[in-house]
């Protein structure tokens, strides 16, 4: 049956496929270690005990009607007094949207933005900005980003694709390689886009800048987390920041996102969800209202959550410098932000101890989960070459107890290859 061109020509999720082959391994009784998921165990990393006190009341309360279609006013009255405390940028209630989570509004700022055809730039890897694009029928500009940069675009890299594009997608930390922008970076992307903007006449459509802060709670060390605004006040005109308790507070089902930017942008927005009802419910709404003004709680759920996640990063991270320094054909960047480790196991075309030839990057990850049973993500796929050797690894999921055995099992997977 034929359906519509959008259904028969969406890309298929290699994350979904991996996921099934890991439930299968397991389902046959296989342990494996699964760092695939950007979700958190509730049992290792609970949402703030505070916030689930204040959901549990909201319902007690019978908070259970249909919220305000923009989100309630509380909520946006406590996101725009967390934003003003934190990052010190103002954002006023008119200028907040709320939705079940980032999802729905990074798709509503595509679709309030972009005309299929207009340009959208993008680098890779990063998550769904090729599959968002698709939904919008964008002209798909890509940046390869290379490890030399972290994995993050440069000024450099986005000058040369600027002219008549309609939206700039960023995110940092980033998803998928828990790498930062430095201030330098992101003051000439800034630059770039505010003169750009400043080049067009009136009847042209302005460059927008997409800029996903979800996980910029979490830097570690002495990493700074920075926001376009606060760099270059102008590009409060142009910059659409897209935020949630998802992934800063262990909240990833509990789905309370929003957006915040130009008014006329918000409520345009706003106009796409009222018809989609991706409202966030209106008891959590309620709980993420209270929770936020509670300063002291949150500083210390933050101290303590980056905490652990930090040391597992490290761990990790310092597991595959001493696999590194023996020769093994692996590499790793520096944790910066985010649950995510960036890291390269470079088997391809080699051979395993049974003979077989890993003649692609798929087939090293396969080698991966069946000798080491480690489940890690592909750069792949998030949109890079289909023959990078990187990797996203999360720990989310992850015991610390476990860390060393599964460096023990890829260090002798590894050995196996020659």
């Amino acid at each position: 049956m034929k359906l519509s061109h959008l259904s028969e020509t969406l890309i298929g999720s290699e994350i979904v496929k991996l996921g099934a082959d890991i439930r299968e391994k397991i389902k046959q009784g296989q342990k494996i270690y699964n760092f695939t998921v950007g979700d958190f165990d509730p049992g290792i990393f609970p949402i703030p005990k505070e916030l689930e006190d204040e959901i549990i009341n909201a319902y007690r309360s019978h908070f259970t009607n249909y919220p305000a279609a923009e989100g309630n006013l509380d909520l946006r009255e406590s996101v725009s007094a967390f934003i003003r405390t934190r990052e010190h940028i103002e954002y006023t209630p008119s200028e907040i949207l709320i939705a079940a989570g980032g999802r729905p509004l990074i798709y509503s700022a595509y679709r309030t933005v972009c005309d299929a055809g207009d340009k959208v730039i993008y680098a890779v890897p990063s998550w769904n900005n090729n599959h968002y694009s698709h939904f919008v029928d964008a002209a798909h500009v890509v940046i390869e980003a290379r490890p030399e940069n972290n994995f993050m675009p440069t000024a450099e890299d986005i000058r040369p694709h600027i002219k008549g594009a309609t939206l700039l997608s960023l995110c940092s930390p980033q998803n998928p390689t828990g790498t930062t922008f430095t201030r330098e970076t992101l003051e000439s992307i800034c630059t770039i886009v505010v003169k750009e903007n400043a080049s067009r006449k009136n009847s042209e459509k302005k460059l927008y800048l997409l800029y996903d802060q979800m996980y910029w709670h979490l830097t570690f060390g002495k990493i700074v987390h920075y926001n376009p605004v606060s760099l270059n006040p102008a590009m409060k005109e142009y910059t659409i920041f897209i935020d949630a308790i998802s992934k800063v507070f262990a909240a990833t089902g509990v789905r309370v996102g929003w957006a915040m930017g130009p008014e006329t942008v918000i409520s345009k927005m706003k106009a796409i969800l009222t018809h989609i009802g991706a409202w966030a419910p209106m008891a959590e709404q309620k709980a993420v209202a209270n929770y936020l003004l509670q300063e002291e709680n949150v500083n210390t759920y933050l101290s303590h959550f980056r905490s652990k996640i930090e040391i597992r990063l490290r761990s990790i991270y310092e597991g595959f410098m001493d696999l590194k320094k023996e020769g093994l054909p692996v590499d790793a960047i520096a944790p910066e932000g985010a649950i995510y480790l960036t890291i390269k196991i470079d088997l391809a075309g080699r051979k395993t101890a049974e003979g077989k030839i890993l003649a692609t990057q798929e087939d090293v990850t396969e080698y991966l989960l069946d000798e080491a049973k480690l489940a890690i993500v592909p750069f792949y796929a998030f949109g890079a070459s289909g023959t990078s050797a990187w990797y996203r690894l999360s720990v989310g999921t992850c015991k610390l107890e476990n860390i060393s055995e599964v460096i023990g099992k890829l260090k002798n997977a590894l050995k196996k290859i020659s």
